[in-house]
């Protein structure tokens, strides 16, 4: 039997569990994935340590992680995978002889749900709302395909200029950091909600409705719902817009291979969901 989970908090909804496990049933594998909702346990984030060791010592291949500890997570572990020092945090951790791995599958998840979702997509200038863990996953996926410049928005912007700053020495394309109150997406081509607002459990718009236009295609990381509030809002303004399923599946498909050492089946994965 292999053990695999979901850490993070308010994920009772993910879709995780039954991606995970249908997968593993059409390649005749026993596996079972759990959910570890800090919010609906009770758990502080500070007992993250202790669930991580106990998930080890009870035999778990790997589990995956999301909101809030995709950067918290990286001093309690082993080693990172080239993916997850590129992108500075972690969605997914493997366990092997007791060592924990952790990887990040956020980032080629959502450059291959981009590249499928929006083909020809102008990308001089994006603005990207947001700097945490699916951020920096998500900035590092936007360098690598090809935006000219890359605008990060956070309230934190000493946050968003260190993400800035190691992006920057990568030495493709531009990255600058913008505080909520100066950013203006007139010259944007594209803006990327990389937040958790618009989930069922932070509704809501990440910017301003007055800052989409009809020139701007729109995406958002969030597959739950299907078209958030931001979605919404910009495809009856004429956007074309791109929802978070391609990168979720995406994502979903490379951590299961980590995690069993089973390559998975990434279109199997979306067409379970009728998607």
């Amino acid at each position: 039997m292999i053990r695999s989970g979901l850490i993070g908090r308010s994920i009772l909804a993910s879709r995780s569990p039954w991606l995970h496990e249908q997968e593993a049933r059409a390649q005749g594998l026993e596996l079972t994935y759990e959910l570890f909702d800090f919010s609906d346990r009770g758990w502080a984030d500070e007992q993250l340590p202790a669930v991580i060791h106990r998930l080890r010592d009870q035999g778990f291949a790997g589990f995956n992680v999301t909101y809030p500890f995709k950067q918290a997570i990286i001093p309690h572990l082993d080693e990172l995978g080239e993916s997850a020092r590129i992108a500075g945090a972690v969605n997914t951790v493997a366990i092997r002889d007791g060592r924990l791995t952790g990887h990040n599958t956020d980032m080629s998840g959502f450059a291959e749900g981009f590249r499928q979702g929006l083909p020809d997509a102008r990308m001089d200038h994006v603005v990207q709302i947001g700097c945490g863990g699916a951020g920096a996953a998500v900035a590092s996926a936007l360098i690598g395909l090809g935006v000219g410049l890359l605008e990060l928005v956070e309230l934190d912007v000493s946050r968003a200029q260190a993400l800035a700053d190691r992006l920057n020495a990568v030495g493709k394309g531009k990255v600058v950091a913008t505080s909520p109150a100066d950013l203006s997406t007139a010259d944007a081509d594209g803006i990327v909600n990389a937040t958790p607002v618009g989930m069922a459990s932070h509704p809501g718009l990440p910017i301003t409705a007055e800052a989409i236009a009809p020139h701007h295609w729109v995406a958002d990381v969030i597959y739950f719902p299907l078209e958030t509030q931001l979605l919404a809002v910009a495809r009856a303004k004429g956007c074309r817009t791109l929802n978070g399923i391609g990168m979720v599946v995406n994502q979903a498909a490379q951590a299961f291979s980590f995690i069993t050492g089973h390559e998975a089946d990434a279109t199997r994965m979306r067409l379970g969901l009728g998607l």
